[in-house]
């Protein structure tokens, strides 16, 4: 039996099993030296260390919509060229001063977003929480045959570590007789991912399913905070809107597919009962392995648990494995009707919940609606988020033969709602 060779990087920090960034990763971000006055551009993270692509010849500008629109040969060349770079020992004092210690590096969103989608593919979460409004039926008839999902707001998608104001908007009480408008009281987060598109495809020609993964640049975190009293109030009858486009966060580190290849896995195991894809989604080498083992976790630090200097409580860990769309059928049926797809586009997955109560992705569900709060470290609860609380996303990929890798984080501190207008 063959031995498999493991690379490791000349950057030390890289080959701790720990980091999320071991030379099997090479995720793109864009970054820029704290406190320099220097352009963004575009980088690596490589252990602890941001790699300058500009080490390369490589002037993504501040964002890195022109490398998401090269195409998977450009990258896996790019990625064969970091891999030696970055491996060679005899390489380490030429390529050394073009590393900058991530604490040392301001991150920027990775990729200028024209368009943000939001699917709902969390077929558990799409169960938990129509069983809160539809007891009998929690499944709507379409959820099993369409991928259903709306238009997000691209402006108010931010990096992690970007503040997140808590809301006004409008809310009704059952009991009162008209709706008024104040600062949320139910903000949610939603454990995601986010597909950040490469290629361009024309307008009024759709991708079919076996090219679709061709127009996926990588992967992201993504926190998609929620409103829920402002949003029970709005949704009828057209769906999200000012519950949801108050910000999205994202992890700055851009995950390519080529990373994950060593952790796809098949498409989630539907009921014998269940309907087959309709043949614009329905590809069996998709059907095989394409969905990916990607484990995400949500933490939470509240005010006094940082003053007192408590660690982050795990609230939530799940999988994309228990989404109940692969990511090319969400690009396929988002092209499907025509719809031209962008460089630096977003396809947020929807809430990824497990069947298991620490696995649901929301607050809404781990607290069934705000009745049960949760217990946190140091004596206080939580039905749904507070002022001063700080939600930390994180991601991680572990498979047998494989080297692990991780994401980054998706973070960010829930500030209070400014005065109403």
């Amino acid at each position: 039996m063959r031995k498999m060779v493991t690379v490791t990087s000349w950057v030390e920090s890289a080959n701790d099993p720990a980091s999320d960034f071991p030379i099997q990763n090479l995720p793109f971000g864009v970054f820029r030296r704290k406190g320099a006055r220097e352009a963004p551009r575009g980088g690596v993270a490589i252990g602890d260390q941001v790699f300058d692509l500009a080490a390369l010849g490589l002037n993504t500008g501040p964002n890195l919509n022109k490398l998401a629109a090269a195409g998977r040969p450009a990258w896996r060349q790019l990625r064969r060229v970091l891999t030696l770079a970055l491996s060679d020992p005899r390489k380490a004092k030429r390529f050394s001063k073009h590393l900058v210690p991530m604490k040392k590096a301001e991150l920027f969103l990775p990729v200028q977003i024209g368009d943000y989608s939001d699917f709902y593919a969390g077929i558990h979460h799409a169960l938990a929480v129509g069983r809160m409004l539809r007891p009998e039926n929690p499944l709507l008839p379409n959820y099993k045959w369409v991928p259903i999902g709306y238009h997000g707001r691209a402006s108010s998608v931010v990096v992690s570590g970007t503040p997140v104001v808590r809301p006004n908007g409008q809310t009704k009480a059952p009991e009162a007789a008209a709706p008024a408008c104040g600062p949320s009281r139910r903000l949610d987060y939603e454990v995601e991912l986010g597909f950040v598109v490469g290629p361009a495809s024309r307008l009024g020609k759709p991708v079919p399913i076996r090219r679709a993964l061709d127009h996926v640049f990588g992967v992201v975190l993504l926190n998609d905070w929620s409103a829920r009293d402002l949003q029970a109030w709005e949704y009828q009858p057209l769906g999200p809107f000012l519950a949801k486009s108050f910000a999205t966060t994202i992890s700055p580190w851009i995950v390519t597919l080529e990373a994950l290849e060593p952790f796809r896995c098949p498409a989630f195991a539907r009921a014998g009962d269940d309907p087959r894809p309709l043949p614009y989604l329905m590809d069996e080498r998709d059907q095989r392995s394409g969905g990916y083992a990607i484990a995400a976790e949500m933490h939470l630090r509240s005010a006094r648990m940082r003053a007192q200097k408590l660690a982050p409580a795990r609230l939530s860990r799940c999988s994309f494995r228990d989404a109940y769309w692969t990511p090319a059928q969400l690009v396929a049926h988002q092209a499907s009707n025509g719809c031209n797809l962008r460089p630096g586009d977003l396809l947020g997955s929807g809430t990824l919940s497990g069947t298991a109560p620490a696995s649901a992705g929301s607050m809404l569900e781990l607290t069934q609606g705000g009745r049960q709060p949760l217990a946190l470290p140091g004596g206080e609860t939580r039905a749904f988020l507070a002022d001063g609380d700080e939600l930390v996303l994180r991601g991680r990929c572990a498979a047998e033969g494989a080297v692990a890798i991780g994401f980054g984080e998706a973070a960010g501190v829930v500030t209070p709602a400014p005065r109403a207008a």
